[in-house]
């Protein structure tokens, strides 16, 4: 019988279910590959993985000790898993329960406190003040409104600049944004735990990283040694923005990333296009931060 026989008799075992059940199963383990890419769980994977071959390794060659030991390990497999996998899994699950629809009505407001970000971030840059403001996308941040200050006030450049002012009750911990208001400020968040990030980062920097490794959320960092003003995103950080590029930074984390234009089509080519800011600017160690308006701008250090 032909190799062609052969998977002519095959496909016809299959019934449309099975095709449908591998296709689902498939698109599952696509996106699972996608939430682990660029992780430490690829290592941790590629770890089990050499478990288990090591596993069938002493089955086929008769390795009664070692068969003995990695089947007792293998037991515990599952919950190890949870634990080794808790994060990857609670940014799993909290991508299927999030609205789609919620970005239709506020993109809007969020689009409105970019200039009141720009100017508040850079006037506090200039007089070297620390700052650390972590904005909410998708994934709810309630848990760390509840341990600050709440406030729940209109987002604006004198408030941010009032809370960050030394010398103040909440000028130390993080200021939480929720669209275009503010939720809380002084707000313990957690700390990154990894261990190659240079000692320059101070503890602003590295709850930066660490909030961004936890959620989806955007936060900015202005280092009270040098001025400089970071950016955290999905647990790396880019340094070194003004007032252009961090406006055009925050647009693209906070509407092309999430709320993506439709495609031109022949019914909307005789409309007039909406202005669109320019895309952000790649950052370089020679980018700049704005003075304040009226003050002369302080000499700055470089990483």
């Amino acid at each position: 019988m032909s190799l062609s026989e052969n998977l002519s008799n095959f496909l016809q075992l299959l019934s449309w279910r099975d095709f449908l059940d591998v296709f689902f199963v498939a698109v599952l383990l696509y996106y699972l590959l996608l939430l682990i890419r660029g992780t430490r769980a690829v290592q941790v994977l590629i770890g089990l993985l050499i478990v288990g071959l090591l596993y069938y390794f002493a089955r086929v060659t008769g390795l009664v000790t070692l068969q003995w030991l990695l089947g007792n390990l293998l037991i515990f497999l599952p919950f190890s898993v949870i634990v080794l996998f808790r994060q990857e899994i609670r940014r799993a699950l909290a991508g299927f329960g999030r609205n789609p629809l919620w970005g239709l009505t506020a993109t809007q407001k969020v689009e409105n406190t970019f200039d009141e970000f720009a100017v508040a971030v850079t006037s506090l840059a200039s007089r070297r003040i620390g700052a650390l403001i972590v904005i909410e996308r998708l994934d709810g941040l309630r848990t760390y409104v509840e341990n600050g200050i709440t406030l729940d006030a209109e987002l604006s450049y004198d408030l941010l600049i009032n809370i960050f002012s030394p010398g103040t009750p909440l000028h130390d911990g993080a200021v939480i944004v929720q669209g275009d208001r503010i939720a809380a400020a002084a707000c313990f968040v957690p700390l990154t735990l990894n261990p190659e990030l240079s000692r320059e980062f101070g503890s602003r920097h590295r709850a930066a990283l660490g909030i961004t490794q936890e959620t989806d959320a955007v936060a900015i960092v202005v280092s009270e040694e040098s001025g400089t003003i970071s950016v955290a995103f999905d647990g790396r950080l880019s340094r070194n923005f003004n007032a252009k590029t961090l406006r055009n930074e925050l647009y693209q984390r906070l509407v092309t990333d999430l709320y993506p234009q439709p495609k031109k089509s022949w019914s909307n080519l005789g409309k007039r296009p909406l202005p669109q800011p320019a895309p952000p600017a790649e950052v370089t160690a020679e980018a700049a931060v704005l003075p304040v308006v009226g003050e002369p701008a302080e000499p700055r250090k470089t990483a």
